[in-house]
């Protein structure tokens, strides 16, 4: 928890002082591929979270990887060795994407298919989710062929769910109540 509110409070300060900077379009991106570079690589992740790897080594490594970045971005992950927090850089530049997407007006919409979405299908779940957000929307689509059919749709704190694995358990509970 404390991690939690502790990359928060980096990733606000990041923002203004990239605003500040006129970067925080090319300090998101970075944050953007951070994510991505430590989702893909496990080892990556877990050398940040072990204690017995010195921080020394850690920073050599995250610069080295990271070298085309910003230098507010390297500045972040200076700070985060220096204060021994560089164990929350995926959760500050997590949290990071996030405010720089509220600041900018835009909404995150995660649509869960069975399949890949098709551009034209995409097209008009944009236009939907900017018709019931009245916002800018960005679509994140994931493919969980769990569901069968149909599509889970999240924006914000609302669900949709118009999967065929959710109509087939309704089905499932209508006929054991009966």
């Amino acid at each position: 928890m404390a991690g939690a509110r502790a990359a928060i409070r980096y990733a606000k300060a990041l923002l203004s002082l990239a605003s500040d900077q006129k970067a925080a379009d090319v300090v998101n991106k970075d944050m953007k591929l951070i994510v991505n570079t430590l989702a893909e690589s496990k080892d990556l992740s877990e050398a940040l979270q072990s204690p017995v790897i010195p921080s020394t080594v850690k920073k050599a490594t995250l610069l080295e990887v990271f070298k085309k970045s910003n230098k507010t971005t390297l500045g972040l992950i200076d700070t985060l060795v220096a204060n021994n927090r560089i164990d929350i850089l995926n959760d500050v530049a997590l949290k990071y994407n996030q405010l720089f997407d509220e600041s900018k007006g835009i909404e995150l919409a995660t649509v869960t298919t069975a399949v890949e979405l098709s551009a034209d299908l995409k097209k008009k779940v944009l236009a939907k989710a900017k018709e019931l957000t009245g916002k800018k929307v960005e679509v994140e689509n994931i493919i969980d062929e769990s569901i069968l059919g149909g599509f889970i749709l999240r924006i914000g704190d609302v669900q949709y769910n118009a999967s065929v694995a959710n109509q087939l358990n309704k089905l499932k509970q209508e006929f054991t109540l009966n």
